[in-house]
């Protein structure tokens, strides 16, 4: 691609993926390579160069002659994305333990509240919980002096997102403190602990995907054949549920 091809293609490729991380473009809508260039005044080159990325990156999918919508995601898809998750955040929940400073300790503590009483208030901000979360768990990396750890960890929390934006949980009015009580653990200086309570909170976080998304392990199932952009016909042409 040239030069300003390639720099429409970036272009794009932040709105979309912006549109899909904050839910605008829910998961399996139907993406409209004409509609996007239109809207952004470009070409289809460097559209369909931006939805080729974001496919490769798991948000998207296609079929040829069918289309590309916003990834239904399968159990095998979650549990594969949790499995990395967990070798990246417990790595960095160790160097942490090791190397943040006192100031950035309190940061934490802080930001860790923040997440957990948007958690409380669910259905308040949609995006609030899953943006305080995605950079929570960014700072404990870039808080261990991995640059590239954190920027993998920063890729990876996109799928996540995604995946928050689905079926809220009601608030319950009961405190939460799951956060805090991770970073308390990371805060404690001893990497083993740190390590190990990460792992429980990546767990626990796979759990609660898993039943958030089981509406769409089914639809996928039942319409995963079909990227019509008609709901009549997309249920028309499902096959019975397995």
């Amino acid at each position: 691609m040239s030069g300003e091809n390639s720099s429409l293609a970036g272009s794009a490729y932040s709105v979309v993926r912006q549109r899909i991380v904050r839910g605008d473009l829910p998961i399996g809508k139907v993406i409209s390579r004409r509609k996007i260039a239109g809207e952004l005044g470009m070409s289809f080159l460097p559209v369909s160069e931006a939805l080729l990325r974001l496919e490769f990156e798991g948000l998207l999918e296609s079929r040829p002659r069918a289309g590309t919508r916003v990834r239904i995601p399968t159990r095998q898809d979650v549990k594969g994305h949790y499995v990395l998750r967990e070798a990246l955040e417990v790595h960095a929940a160790k160097l942490f333990a090791e190397a943040a400073t006192p100031d950035e300790r309190a940061e934490m503590m802080k930001l860790a509240l923040r997440v957990d009483t948007a958690a409380a208030q669910s259905g308040a901000n949609r995006l609030l919980y899953p943006t305080l979360h995605a950079k929570l768990h960014r700072r404990i990396a870039e808080c261990a002096r991995c640059p590239k750890l954190s920027e993998a960890i920063e890729q990876t929390h996109a799928l996540s997102s995604t995946w928050l934006c689905v079926s809220p949980r009601p608030a319950s009015g009961k405190p939460i403190i799951r956060h805090q009580e991770l970073i308390q653990a990371l805060c404690g200086g001893n990497p083993e602990i740190a390590g190990e309570t990460m792992r429980e909170h990546i767990a626990h976080s796979l759990q609660h995907a898993l039943a958030r998304l089981e509406p769409f392990f089914r639809m996928r199932k039942t319409m995963g054949s079909s990227y019509s952009r008609n709901p009549k016909k997309r249920v028309s042409k499902s096959s019975p549920a397995e």
